[in-house]
């Protein structure tokens, strides 16, 4: 028996390795990430894409001037998308599910160039069966594309220190210009991209660790003392790869000058990275604590196993995060979602460790990753907000408000200027939303992600005989719980006459004083 299961086990290994190394990782993230892609509602960041993507490109360059330049060529990409396929959740989030899919594939040709087919393999489908690969690739927002063009820069960067060519050189540039474009923070990885340009200038790539596993090139294959070829021939690895970012600088340059006047506003709600903060990335980019933990431990293994060869991957992952750590203990920018990018590179280790091992044992790991991720898997495809314990339920206050509206209602949100969005919550789920009627100038016309309200509510209100209002949280008396003057105006006009607390906020049915 125990020789059949080998046998049989041999043979399918054998069939795995006449496909495509990039197909199973990408068939397999595909198949995860499109189950269950649309049965968690919107959740604020994504109804804030849905916001801007449904705005004509002048539209969103008025929102890219005033809050949000840094997103705002991932905005403009959805503006496309959305014109052509629309904006259901499906739709919003199918980007995100196919750069996960890419990114997987990805990865498995960069692992094999690097390492070989087995860690290539086993580092793609690793990155498939992870809770964080399924949460950014179900997820309306720029992430899943930034790990997509982060692999491809590197493997194309790899590609380019091999056999230099214009043309090689090239597609690094628009990529990396790309990853620029897409999400602003991702450049840090060009410091670990540095690193190994400098050491295979300086050294040879199989001194900087990207000498092809399969077989040394002529010249990586020759000794060190006659490797030392003329200084200009040298050169030409720093001046390509300096000449590659120049791009980076003319596009992402000016972009990153704009959004750093807009940080007070964008990034408010962040605080200043922690020595704690670092202990909780792995759970964070991964959704899974448990998984995150495994995969690091993983990644050190293989690291340790693969010596210089990990340079690149090994710095792919740690630059990334102390540039972003040492940036964040000065200015509010430690996000964990902002590293998502460095997780494949993470996997890549993993799977060098994982190629060590006889592929039965591998493929357990793997498994075992997946099982110990269940949990986190089933729970984001409840809801995306965090904790997820804390759901919002804009479809259940719009199915309220939708199911008893009436011709000449209103409606009012207590906060308007929030993260929660709540009046965009409502409008996405709502088809003929009621009048917004404490508005004076909507989102779209400021140029802003919100509307600009009445400064005097009780003149606005006057006159309307009934009053839907959404307010953030669970409360038993919401009209009580408006603050300022638009609560004196509701509690002055009207009467509370029916309560529906949903989770994450609650709606009440104002009716106006019969004395009004």
């Amino acid at each position: 028996m125990g020789g059949l299961s080998e046998k049989s086990t041999g043979a399918a290994w054998e069939r795995l390795r006449r496909l495509p190394v990039w197909l199973p990782p990408a068939l397999l993230t595909l198949a995860v990430t499109v189950t269950g892609l649309g049965s968690a509602q919107l959740w604020r960041d994504e109804l804030a894409t849905w916001s801007a993507a449904t705005r004509s490109p002048g539209e969103l360059a008025r929102l890219a001037g005033t809050i949000d330049a840094a997103t705002g060529p991932y905005y403009l990409l959805m503006h496309i998308w959305t014109v052509v396929f629309g904006d259901s959740p499906i739709a919003l989030r199918a980007p995100a599910v196919l750069a996960m899919t890419v990114a997987a594939g990805l990865l498995a040709v960069l692992g094999a160039r690097l390492v070989g087919r087995r860690a290539g393999l086993f580092a793609g489908v690793l990155f498939a069966v992870l809770p964080g690969t399924s949460r950014y690739g179900q997820e309306a927002r720029p992430y899943a594309l930034a790990t997509m063009l982060a692999v491809l820069a590197t493997l194309l960067l790899v590609t380019a220190l091999r056999r230099p060519t214009w043309a090689r050189w090239a597609g690094y540039a628009a990529a990396v210009a790309a990853l620029g474009l897409i999400h602003l923070i991702a450049l840090t990885l060009l410091a670990a991209h540095a690193l190994v340009v400098l050491l295979a200038w300086w050294r040879g790539p199989a001194e900087a660790g990207i000498a092809s596993p399969e077989g040394l090139t002529a010249d990586e294959g020759r000794p060190a003392a006659t490797r030392d070829r003329p200084a200009a021939e040298r050169d030409r690895r720093v001046w390509r790869w300096l000449v590659a970012v120049v791009p980076v600088a003319l596009l992402a340059g000016p972009l990153l000058v704009k959004a750093r006047t807009q940080q007070s506003r964008q990034l408010n709600w962040v605080h200043l990275a922690r020595l704690d903060d670092l202990a909780a990335l792995p759970g964070g980019v991964a959704q899974s604590s448990v998984v995150g933990g495994l995969l690091v431990g993983l990644a050190a293994l293989g690291a340790a196993r693969l010596g210089r060869r990990a340079l690149l991957p090994v710095s792919a992952v740690l630059l990334p995060v102390l540039l972003l750590f040492v940036a964040g203990t000065v200015v509010p920018l430690w996000v964990p979602r902002y590293l998502v990018f460095v997780v494949p590179f993470a996997c890549l280790l993993a799977g060098a460790a994982l190629a060590a091992a006889a592929a039965p044992a591998a493929l357990v790991v793997v498994v075992l990753a997946g099982l110990l991720g269940l949990p986190d898997q089933a729970a984001l495809r409840r809801t995306h907000e965090w904790p997820r314990s804390a759901p919002v339920d804009y479809a259940g206050a719009a199915r309220v408000i939708g199911d008893g509206q009436r011709p000449g209602d209103a409606v009012v949100y207590s906060p308007r200027h929030s993260w929660l969005f709540l009046d965009l919550g409502i409008e996405y789920h709502l088809d003929d939303p009621p009048r917004d009627v404490l508005v004076t100038e909507d989102e779209v016309r400021r140029g802003d992600l919100w509307a600009a309200e009445c400064p005097r509510p009780a003149q606005c209100l006057a006159g309307t005989p009934r009053v839907w209002l959404v307010v953030a949280g669970r409360h038993a008396e919401p009209l009580a719980d408006v603050p300022g003057a638009k609560g004196d105006a509701l509690r002055a006009q009207f009467t509370v006459t029916q309560v529906w607390p949903r989770p994450g906020l609650t709606v009440a049915l104002l009716t106006s004083r019969p004395d009004r």
